[in-house]
């Protein structure tokens, strides 16, 4: 079986990519003065760093991927949750909410899924040789 790096990188880079906005925003947050909601967003960011690299598939190749990513789920819906309450709401109304269901989309379509399930269906070459 191979390394199967490329997903390794989609799950590490996506989730991280996905949560790089908690920390420039924080960020921004600090050099406004505002520690309070800056230090919470440097907290958040590292606890979802580490959730990230705990969670990774390949190091529970059985476990269920909605098991895996419910907790990371929970931790971008604590982000959104921490900007709206920095922005003090933001004028947001409820039906604004709805923009959350494409995000949790690969909850639903990779929710049965185990990283040992996905090992066999990587695809042959076009080429016709052996699958990489």
């Amino acid at each position: 079986m191979a390394d199967r790096v490329g997903e390794k990188i989609g799950w590490t880079g996506g989730w991280l990519g996905g949560f790089l906005w908690v920390a420039v925003l924080a960020v921004v947050f600090l050099f406004r003065g505002q520690w309070a909601w800056g230090v919470a967003g440097l907290l958040l960011t590292a606890v979802a760093v580490v959730a990230i690299l705990l969670l990774a598939p390949w190091r529970h190749p059985v476990t269920r991927y909605w098991k895996l990513m419910a907790p990371l789920y929970a931790l971008f819906l604590a982000s959104a949750a921490w900007a709206i309450g920095a922005f003090g709401g933001a004028g947001l109304r409820w039906w604004g909410l709805f923009w959350i269901l494409p995000v949790m989309m690969p909850l639903g379509t990779m929710s049965r899924r185990t990283w040992r399930d996905m090992a066999g269906q990587q695809t042959p070459p076009p080429d016709g040789g052996p699958a990489q």
